[in-house]
C-alpha cells in the first residue's frame, strides 16, 4: 500500500459515517478527548512515514547499485559473464536477492497506522458534527454581530491566539448554509471565500464555484443587481460554465421586468459596480423566537437595565438561612444580582476539588441535553438547547451528597423532592435559548410523572469561568448574569401562591470562547409547604 493509498484510508475514516459517538460538538469537555486522539494519530502517521522512507531508501540504494552494474554488464554481456564470479553473482541475484527485494517492496509499513485508525475511528465526529459545528459558528456570528472576516482571521473577543479559516474552510461553511437553504449565511461565507481568493490566497476550491454559489444565494436574498454583477464575473471567468449563461439571462429578464413595472430604466448592462457584501448588507430573516433581538443584545452586554437606582437597592451580606446550624459558624456570602424578581449569587458555593470531582463523575455520562416536552412530559432533544448533560445522584458519591445538603442549607428548601443534580457542559456555540424552568398552565402534565409538583426554584452552580459569552440573561427585565467559577445563583420560578413568575424566562447565551460547565438543582413544590408558606395573593 503506497503513501497515497494510506492518505485515502485516512480520509475515508475521517469522512465515513460512524455514529457511535454522536453530537460530539455539543460538549467541549468531550471534544478535548479528540485533541489527544488526533495527537496519537499524528505520532502514528509519523512512524509510518519513517518506515516508508526507510523502505524507499533501501529500494533506491538497491536500484542505484544495479543500475551501475547493468550498465557494465550490458555493454559486453559475454565478456562480463566470462568471469565466473559475475556468472555466479547473476544466478544468485536473480534467484535470491531479487526475491528478497520483491518481499521488501511488498512489505506494508502502514499496517500499524491503519490498525490505530481502526481503533479510534468509532469515536470520530461524523457529518452531523461538522454541520453542527458550522451552524454554531453562524450562531455566534449572529449573536455577537461578528463578520465572517473576524472569524476567518481568528479575531474573537477574549482570545489571545488566532485560529485562521482558509478559503476552503469559508467555502465549506457557505456550502453548509446553502444546503440548508440558509442563503443569508451562505452569502456571508461565500463572500469571505471570494474576498480571500481575490487577495491571492491559494485554495483547492475554484473561484468559479464560489461565484456560482454566491450569485445564486444573492439572488435568493432578492438582490438582482448584485446577482447579475456576480454572474457576469462568473461568465467572464468561465464562459463555458453550464449554468452561468442561463442564469445571467434569467436574472437580467427579471430585473428588466421589475424596473419596467416601476417605470425605471434598465441600467447599462456593462455598468454597475460590485460592492463588497458586509454583515449588515442583508437583514437576517426572522425566526420562531419573538425576543430574539432582545436576547442577543443582552448576550452582547447591550440593553441591560441596571440603573443607578436599582443598583442602590442591591446589597451583599453573610447568610445563615435563619440560623441553620451548619451555617452559623460559617455563613455563606450572598450578593444581590437583581431586585425584582430577586436573584442572588452565593460566593464560594463550590470548591475547586468539588468541581473537579463533579466533572470526573459527569464526563463519562455526558449525553445530549434534553428538554421536557410540555405536552407529554417526556425528555427529548431540541435544537435550541446545545449542550451535553449528566444526572448525578447523592448516593453515588459523598461530594454530590454534600453539595445537595449545602443547597438545602442555603435555600432553606428541602431537596428530597428535587430533581437529581444536573451537570451540563456547553460545546461549540453552546446555548439554551429563552425558556421557562417551570411548567405553565397549558402544560399541566409536564412534571406529572415525578409527582412532586412544579419547579419552585432554580439553584445554578457555575463550575468554570468563560472567556467570552455564556452569560445567563433574562430578556423580560433586562438582566445579564455572568459565569464566575465556584459561585451559584438562585431564584424562585413560582410566586409563593404557586403561580408561575413569567418574568423568570431566561437563557444561556452561546459560549463564544471557552468551555462552560454548570450544575443545577431544580427544586420542586412538594415538601416546601412549611418552608415556604403559600401566599394569599397570586403574585405573593
Amino acid at each position: 500500500m503506497n503513501f497515497l493509498s494510506v492518505l485515502s484510508w485516512v480520509l475515508f475514516f475521517f469522512l465515513g459515517c460512524w455514529t457511535v459517538e454522536a453530537e460530539i460538538f455539543t460538549s467541549i469537555g468531550q471534544m478535548t478527548d479528540l485533541i489527544f486522539t488526533e495527537k496519537e494519530l499524528v505520532l502514528s502517521l509519523k512512524d509510518y512515514i519513517k518506515a516508508e522512507e526507510s523502505k524507499l531508501a533501501a529500494v533506491k540504494s538497491w536500484a542505484n547499485k544495479l543500475d551501475a552494474l547493468t550498465r557494465v554488464s550490458t555493454s559486453d554481456p559475454e565478456g562480463f559473464l566470462g568471469h565466473p564470479v559475475n556468472a555466479y553473482k547473476l544466478m544468485k541475484r536473480l534467484n535470491t536477492e531479487w526475491t528478497e527485494l520483491e518481499s521488501l517492496v511488498l512489505q506494508n509499513p502502514s499496517d500499524g497506522f491503519i490498525s490505530n485508525m481502526s481503533v479510534h475511528r468509532q469515536f470520530f465526529p461524523d457529518e452531523e458534527d461538522e454541520k453542527g459545528a458550522a451552524k454554531a459558528l453562524m450562531r455566534l456570528q449572529d449573536t455577537y454581530k461578528l463578520d465572517s472576516e473576524s472569524f476567518s482571521k481568528g479575531k474573537l473577543p477574549g482570545t489571545h491566539s488566532s485560529a485562521m479559516l482558509t478559503v476552503d474552510d469559508c467555502y465549506d461553511m457557505g456550502k453548509t448554509a446553502y444546503n440548508e437553504a440558509d442563503y443569508y449565511h451562505a452569502v456571508l461565507w461565500m463572500q469571505q471565500a471570494l474576498r480571500q481568493l481575490d487577495a491571492g490566497e491559494e485554495a483547492g476550491v475554484l473561484k468559479a464555484d464560489v461565484l456560482d454559489y454566491l450569485s445564486y444565494s444573492v439572488y435568493q436574498m432578492g438582490d438582482l443587481p448584485r446577482a447579475i454583477e456576480l454572474t457576469r464575473r462568473l461568465v467572464a471567468l468561465d464562459p463555458s460554465h453550464q449554468r452561468a449563461g442561463g442564469n445571467l439571462r434569467y436574472f437580467e429578464r427579471l430585473l428588466s421586468k421589475q424596473l419596467s413595472e416601476q417605470d425605471q430604466e434598465t441600467p447599462d448592462q456593462q455598468g454597475g459596480h460590485e460592492e463588497p457584501i458586509q454583515l449588515g448588507t442583508y437583514k437576517r430573516p426572522r425566526d420562531y423566537l419573538p425576543e430574539r433581538e432582545t436576547y442577543e443584545a443582552l448576550c452582547r452586554g447591550e440593553g441591560v437595565k441596571m440603573t443607578d437606582r436599582r443598583r442602590s437597592r442591591l446589597f451583599c451580606r453573610y447568610h445563615n438561612s435563619n440560623r441553620n446550624p451548619r451555617l452559623l459558624l460559617s455563613p455563606v456570602k450572598e450578593e444581590d444580582e437583581w431586585d425584582s424578581p430577586h436573584i442572588v449569587r452565593y460566593l464560594e458555593a463550590l470548591s475547586d476539588s468539588e468541581i473537579q470531582r463533579i466533572k470526573e463523575l459527569a464526563k463519562p455520562r455526558l449525553a445530549r441535553a434534553t428538554v421536557r416536552d410540555p405536552k407529554t412530559g417526556v425528555l427529548t432533544t431540541a435544537g435550541y438547547r446545545v449542550s451535553k448533560s449528566a444526572w448525578l445522584e447523592g448516593e453515588e458519591d459523598p461530594v454530590i451528597d454534600k453539595v445537595n445538603q449545602r443547597i438545602e442549607d442555603i435555600t432553606g428548601l428541602t431537596v428530597k423532592t428535587a430533581e437529581l443534580l444536573q451537570v451540563a457542559n456547553y460545546g461549540v456555540g453552546g446555548q439554551y435559548e429563552p425558556h421557562f424552568d417551570f411548567s405553565r398552565k397549558d402544560e399541566p402534565d409536564a412534571f406529572k410523572t415525578l409527582g412532586t409538583g412544579n419547579r419552585v426554584a432554580t439553584f445554578l452552580n457555575y463550575m468554570s469561568d468563560v472567556e467570552a459569552g455564556g452569560a445567563t440573561v433574562f430578556p423580560d427585565f433586562g438582566a445579564a448574569i455572568y459565569p464566575k467559577k465556584g459561585t451559584a445563583v438562585f431564584w424562585y420560578n413560582l410566586f409563593s401562591s404557586g403561580a408561575g413568575d413569567y418574568r423568570t424566562r431566561h437563557a444561556a447565551c452561546p459560549v463564544l470562547v471557552g468551555s462552560k460547565w454548570v450544575s443545577n438543582k431544580w427544586i420542586h413544590e412538594r415538601g416546601q409547604e412549611f418552608r415556604r408558606p403559600c401566599g394569599l395573593r397570586e403574585v405573593d
